[in-house]
């Protein structure tokens, strides 16, 4: 089969949590291009609305769904709403989270600064909403043998982060250790679960901190290329891990960070 063959998704559904802005929008458009019909979800009603209408603008098929992914119940719903409407799901993208602010070379950050309910919700967020988008998801491509499973880590969850917070950086390395214990029951199944592992990048989160110049500067600092991510050059992984192309993928924690994990 053709390259460009295996990049398509049409008759697809698909499954984007955060998907109002930033990466989560930019993993939904690049599967709405090739085709698949994308559920967006994202907890900002506004924000979801207005990026729902960006695609559809461009001819993308997609509906939307307010989703608290603090509320796990709500995430098994959607998922379970989805099948009972489309009659499957073929792609779901976990990827909704939370900041935990500075790290641990400012005052703030500090272990004896970090605020334990902040904590606890980016516990519940970061990482148990993930497992019960995988475990809700997996329940369905089970019985299809058959569908794709992305997930967003961080470069933060993979070695020490002096600019990212402790919660942050202690949820993305359980989310791609999570990755890995799922390919084990996933995997003979045909489920393929992959996580992305994106450094730097110019979006909105942690209030949008990484738009001051001081901030952005300390991250560019760490990196080889020399400057910050755009979303959309996370288009093309989203769309490779979402597509036939990565048939014998699974269990993969990909760096996308301009070389900062390269040393």
């Amino acid at each position: 089969m053709r390259v460009d063959e295996q990049l398509k998704l049409k008759g697809q559904i698909a499954f984007v949590s955060g998907a109002a802005r930033g990466l989560g929008f930019a993993m939904a458009e690049a599967v709405a291009e090739q085709g698949a019909h994308v559920v967006m979800t994202d907890i900002d009603a506004d924000a979801l609305a207005s990026a729902a209408d960006r695609l559809r603008a461009a001819g993308g098929a997609v509906e939307t769904i307010v989703l608290d992914v603090s509320d796990l119940d709500a995430i098994t719903r959607a998922i379970d709403g989805i099948v009972a409407a489309h009659g499957q799901i073929d792609i779901v993208f976990a990827n909704a989270g939370l900041s935990a602010g500075s790290g641990p070379r400012t005052e703030a950050g500090a272990m004896a600064n970090v605020d334990l309910a902040r904590w606890n919700a980016l516990l519940n967020i970061n990482l148990t909403s993930v497992f019960v988008t995988i475990r809700s998801a997996a329940a369905h491509m089970i019985k299809r043998r058959q569908g794709r499973i992305i997930v967003t880590s961080s470069i933060a969850g993979l070695r020490g982060e002096p600019m990212c917070g402790y919660a942050y950086a202690s949820t993305k390395a359980a989310v791609a250790n999570l990755v890995r214990q799922s390919v084990i029951e996933l995997a003979p199944h045909n489920v393929n679960i992959n996580a992305i592992a994106p450094g730097p990048f110019l979006t909105d989160i942690g209030q949008g901190r990484l738009r001051d110049p001081h901030v952005a500067s300390q991250f560019v600092a760490d990196v080889p290329l020399g400057r910050l991510g755009s979303p959309h050059e996370i288009k093309g992984l989203a769309l490779l891990l979402a597509s036939p192309a990565s048939s014998f993928m699974t269990g993969a924690v990909i760096p996308i960070d301009g070389g900062a994990s390269a040393y």
